[in-house]
């Protein structure tokens, strides 16, 4: 037999092939199995309940350590998507794959749309130095506001409606970023809330600091924080997601057609 030859039918160089073919396909079911950890949909568009899970093409649960010693994992455990089993306060407008959801209840807390949040762990982010990363100036007392800058303490604070929401009685900043995250608003009415710079402007002609997302009497629903001089990463997300709702839920008009 010829050099190589196995048989008179079958050589190494094609049993080395069809093991490459055969690892080729594995490889790509199991970057394709892998990538259902996260992301992927497992509820039915139409009925809108959860499918039965499949043990082939969906991974079984991994656990996750992360830096901040929780635990998480992946695919977790998921619920039906109708309002009677995760209380979210939305239905579809149509019956048919893909069609959006409306919200049916009118707080920005409702968790819908531009206001969707996801349930991160309630825990604080912290820098290298075990130090937590987001805090304000009281705190951070190694950070300052550059001169050249308009300073926002002292600043008031108007809303979309051009009404007093209240004043800027610190900043919130980013010790790993070394930038400003939040606003600290003072209500007139008493009571601190969170504002995120993304969703404002501090001017510095004015001495003013306007927000577009919220009227000025809806930041007193503003989620707090459980600690006056920290936030946890679910904290953010809520936050974060009641000015994102406000973009659009803020007013009636926001919601309806531009034509």
């Amino acid at each position: 037999m010829p050099t190589g030859a196995i048989t008179g039918y079958v050589d190494v160089a094609q049993v080395v092939l069809y093991a490459f073919f055969i690892f080729f396909a594995g490889l790509v079911f199991w970057l394709r199995r892998e990538d259902r950890r996260e992301g992927y949909p497992l509820e039915n568009e139409i009925v809108g309940r959860r499918k039965a899970p499949d043990p082939v093409l969906i991974p079984r649960s991994k656990a996750f350590h992360l830096p901040g010693g929780e635990t998480t994992y992946a695919p977790q455990a998921m619920q039906g998507r109708d309002d009677i089993e995760t209380g979210i306060p939305a239905r579809k407008v149509e019956p048919w794959p893909g069609a959006p959801y409306e919200r049916t209840e009118a707080s920005l807390q409702a968790g819908v749309g531009p206001g969707s949040w996801v349930v991160r762990h309630d825990v604080h982010d912290k820098t290298w130095d075990e130090e937590y990363r987001i805090v304000p100036l009281r705190v951070a007392t190694a950070f300052v506001i550059h001169e050249d800058g308009p300073n926002p303490i002292g600043m008031t604070v108007f809303g979309t409606d051009n009404a007093v929401a209240g004043v800027v009685s610190d900043v919130w900043v980013d010790r790993g970023e070394s930038l400003i995250r939040y606003y600290e608003v003072e209500m007139p009415a008493g009571g601190r809330r969170l504002m995120p710079t993304t969703f404002c402007r501090a001017g510095g002609f004015t001495k003013t600091v306007k927000s577009e997302a919220l009227l000025a009497a809806q930041f007193a629903d503003i989620p707090a924080t459980r600690d006056p001089d920290s936030i946890t990463f679910l904290e953010e997300e809520r936050i974060m997601a009641y000015f994102g709702a406000g973009t659009l839920y803020a007013t009636p008009a926001r919601a309806e057609p531009l034509l």
